[in-house]
């Protein structure tokens, strides 16, 4: 079901906006969290970390389900156009399967971030270092604000 947009906040900084949905969790990695069932948690990418990935092209899973993750574990991986990277757990229990729609349409993770782009699911808990959605709107200035930097310290 499409995320509300009243039921969003609106996140504006440098060329980069998005919506964040209120009820969400956030990890550092910029992993979103939804809870769709008591200890079912739905995990996907924000439009932040697909932006800083492009155009996706291949996404994979190495756990099977019913095996054992945790917070920080390396559970697959995702190839864009601009970057390979892996896909890292937000949160800690029993791997319940990855999103079979984003395997035939990679796309869904960019377009359609905080719904049907969920990449994969853990019954469990989320990791300890989870965020509320102005908590992670401040990592988000913070991040931001180090790249506008970083990039005004590149030599011509």
């Amino acid at each position: 079901m499409p995320v509300d947009p009243k039921q969003t906040t609106y996140f504006k900084q440098a060329r980069f906006t998005t919506r964040l949905p209120n009820s969400y969790l956030y990890a550092p990695s910029h992993y979103w969290l939804r809870e769709i069932e008591p200890g079912l948690f739905q995990i996907g990418l924000t439009r932040f970390a697909s932006r800083m990935l492009g155009d996706f092209v291949e996404i994979g899973f190495e756990c099977q389900p019913g095996e054992p993750v945790k917070s920080g574990d390396v559970i697959g991986s995702i190839e864009g156009f601009k970057a390979i990277s892996d896909i890292y757990c937000a949160a800690v229990g029993e791997f319940a399967g990855g999103n079979a729609a984003i395997l035939s349409d990679p796309d869904l993770v960019g377009n359609d971030a905080y719904d049907r782009g969920w990449m994969y699911a853990v019954k469990g808990k989320p990791g300890d270092d989870v965020l509320d959605v102005h908590g992670y709107m401040a990592l988000l200035n913070a991040t931001i604000e180090k790249m506008l930097d970083d990039e005004k310290e590149k030599p011509c």
